[in-house]
């Protein structure tokens, strides 16, 4: 009997991993220099400016055992904070993390019992389809201006930033959820006199739920997307402020460890969203 197809992937994936580090590694090991000490067709301004790695003949990209290091070093003290712009990798992390699950709590608040009257309702859903259509484009970072300009606040600006680039995907997954239910099972609880509001809970949400919990997971994996980008406009905390103040700092060995926290964190989000999409799905 061969391997499981799960142990097959995983070996897979660990294969794909340590053939990118070590051709990482392998680019980043070195390079022949030219004239003065400086790689061939570099302009010497530039090669000042990235410092002696540079200058060296040597990569200005870190190497993975740089990275690691470094990222071992940002680990063992994340929540230290020695000023505005030097901070823990933990703290600031903490200020991403709970604009958007403010932004997003909201998004939720709003979108699911919305998207539920526009699914019941065939007037409601053709009435507001003008403004959701026209809404749902615009970028989120377009709001920013306006929600700067109107509630003067950087982090609340933020978690609105976020509250309106989450509402859409729920809002629309749970409107097609809700009005997807099968109409025999409506008809049934009908039959049995069960009333409007007793209908949603126990009939349409448990039917609607796998839908609207895609939504939900499209909507948080849009969301933290969006907080890297903002926190880069507004600044002070967040891991967005700390991957433009590293670079900033010419530090792109912070910056790629940024990135690599960035997506982990919304892996972790995603899969905690997955899960729960696979509680609430049953066979038909």
């Amino acid at each position: 009997m061969g391997l499981p197809l799960r142990l097959r992937a995983g070996l897979l994936s660990v294969l794909i991993l340590a053939v990118f580090l070590l051709a990482w590694q392998a680019a980043t090991a070195g390079f022949g220099g030219g004239s003065a000490g400086l790689p061939a067709g570099m302009d010497p301004e530039y090669a000042k400016l990235m410092g002696l790695t540079a200058t060296a003949g040597k990569s200005a990209m870190p190497s993975p055992v740089e990275v690691g290091r470094q990222l071992w070093t940002l680990l063992s003290n994340p929540f230290y904070d020695k000023g505005p712009n030097d901070k823990g990798l933990g703290i600031q992390l903490a200020f991403s993390l709970a604009r958007v699950l403010g932004g997003y709590g909201l998004a939720v608040a709003v979108a699911i019992p919305l998207g539920f009257v526009i699914g019941m309702s065939p007037l409601m859903s053709r009435a507001l389809d003008p403004f959701i259509q026209v809404l749902k484009p615009i970028s989120p970072l377009a709001w920013m201006p306006l929600a700067l300009y109107t509630i003067k606040d950087s982090s609340i600006s933020a978690v609105f930033v976020i509250f309106i680039c989450s509402v859409w995907p729920m809002l629309i997954n749970t409107a097609f959820g809700v009005a997807s239910v099968r109409k025999e099972w409506l008809n049934v609880a009908r039959t049995l006199e069960v009333g409007p509001l007793k209908r949603a809970f126990t009939v349409i949400l448990p039917a609607a739920a796998p839908t609207i919990l895609t939504g939900m997971r499209i909507s948080i994996g849009i969301a933290w997307l969006v907080i890297v980008a903002a926190e880069m406009l507004v600044g002070g905390t967040g891991i967005g402020y700390f991957v433009w103040n590293e670079w900033n700092n010419l530090s792109i060995t912070n910056v790629i460890i940024a990135i690599l926290v960035i997506g982990v964190v919304g892996m972790i989000l995603d899969q905690i969203l997955a899960a729960v999409a696979r509680l609430v799905t049953f066979p038909e």
